[in-house]
């Protein structure tokens, strides 16, 4: 296997034996987490290309926090 580059996701199994997955940045932090464990590897990766495509969504604030800084 090739050696991990960053930014990139981490495919993995959990303490219970369900998939799940993590997005690290460049400097490899952790930025996101998959918000549930998965039975099936296809539907966690299907999770991942959720993520991806949202890559064009609005990002939303209460109006409240318009102006700060």
């Amino acid at each position: 296997m090739a050696q991990r580059t960053y930014p990139s996701y981490w495919l993995y199994k959990d303490n219970r034996g369900e998939w799940r997955w993590t997005y690290e940045a460049a400097n490899g932090e952790t930025i996101a987490v998959s918000s549930e464990g998965y039975k099936r590897r296809v539907d966690a990766e299907r999770g991942i290309e959720i993520m991806k495509a949202s890559a064009n969504s609005p990002v939303w604030y209460p109006s409240s926090l318009e102006n700060a800084a």
